[in-house]
């Protein structure tokens, strides 16, 4: 198993290149299949580009495994959710006992879910949840920062550590998943300091506040951002001030995904600002970034375009824990089947289709 003693190390083996040759392989198995070129759209150039990270064009994702990280947010007290953090260890427990909707999603794909607690306000632990606790619950962003640079570089390399760990028993497809109440608004916050947007622009309802909650939502990331006034070239310290020990824990599963070769599905907004803090962090990271669906949240398509990703869903989802990323796993498979098993045009006894000027 791969291990990172620091962040520094972690992005150097994270940042090595897309293997080109693989890539290039995995697109003449394409051609050579009995189809329309390029007919099969995402699905095939998600493939290319797995085998240009696992550095293979023999693709192989029967083992998959979903990361759900959860943890507390100290901005809850500032009334921009419908429930308390309470919430969170409830549906923890519902992970780990594999009752919460992604856990019935997963099954449905055949895929293990890893709820991971990163810092569950007050938890005791629960069985089926794996104990990384980086504190207690953040701090409220609206007063000072979320968590120190000590804590927001254990996070990540946490997150780091379980998708290596993964890839070690011999998962070749993850997915990443967040459970944690407040977490829209410290997602917001994130992307708004990142990509230089007002909070009016980038905080929506989260689950389904009144106009009421909303306004006080977004008055809590402006002023987290005034207080902290977060760097946005350097996303520790933006992960530090206004993010959460759920969002770091995901920044560090895609880096790990990145330097272990494995595929990373994104989730929703949550889920793609901690992809977009990694690349940020180390853009050769992007290469193990793989978007599942487009949120419903107001930021979740300008997160997706700064990554420069096209999700394969659009399906208003929102419910969070990897749900988005899970569903996104039966394509793969499908994907898969067709690259791996299907005719070829020389099989069939079509003449293949040529690419000519103006096509695909």
């Amino acid at each position: 198993m791969k291990r990172f003693d620091t962040i520094e190390q972690l992005c150097r083996a994270a940042g090595a290149p897309a293997d080109d040759t693989a890539r290039a392989q995995a697109h003449s198995r394409w051609q050579s299949l009995a189809h329309p070129l390029g007919s099969l759209g995402l699905l095939e150039t998600m493939l290319e580009d797995a085998a240009a990270l696992t550095g293979s064009p023999r693709l192989d994702f029967s083992r998959r495994a979903v990361l759900v990280f959860c943890a507390d947010n100290g901005v809850v007290a500032q009334g921009v959710t419908q429930t308390g953090p309470e919430a969170t260890a409830a549906v923890a427990r519902g992970l780990g006992a594999g009752q919460s909707p992604v856990c019935r999603m997963a099954a449905a794909a055949r895929c293990e879910v890893v709820p991971v607690d990163m810092g569950i306000l007050d938890f005791a632990g629960a069985p089926g949840v794996l104990s990384r606790r980086v504190g207690n619950g953040t701090g409220d962003i609206t007063r000072g920062p979320a968590m120190t640079a000590a804590q927001v570089r254990q996070a990540i390399l946490t997150g780091a550590e379980l998708a290596a760990g993964q890839a070690a028993a011999g998962v070749r497809l993850l997915a990443t998943g967040e459970m944690g109440i407040g977490n829209t608004t410290t997602s917001a916050a994130v992307a708004c300091a990142l990509l230089g947007r007002p909070a009016r622009d980038f905080t929506g309802r989260g689950a389904g506040l009144s106009d009421a909650g909303l306004a006080r939502k977004v008055a809590a990331v402006t002023r987290a951002l005034e207080v902290n006034r977060p760097d946005p070239a350097d996303p520790l310290d933006v992960l530090a001030k206004v993010g959460g020990f759920d969002i770091a824990g995901m920044c560090g599963a895609f880096l790990g995904g990145a330097a272990c070769g494995v595929p990373v599905l994104a989730d929703g907004l949550i889920s793609t600002v901690a992809a977009l803090c990694a690349v940020r962090l180390c853009p050769g990271a992007a290469k193990a970034v793989f978007a599942s669906h487009v949120s419903a949240e107001p930021a979740a398509r300008a997160v997706l375009q700064a990554l420069g990703k096209t999700p394969l869903l659009t399906a208003g989802l929102r419910l969070g824990e990897g749900t988005g990323a899970v569903a996104c796993i039966p394509l793969w498979d499908m994907a898969r089947a067709v690259y791996a098993e299907s005719y070829s045009f020389e099989t069939c006894g079509v003449k293949a289709y040529q690419p000519q000027e103006g096509g695909l």
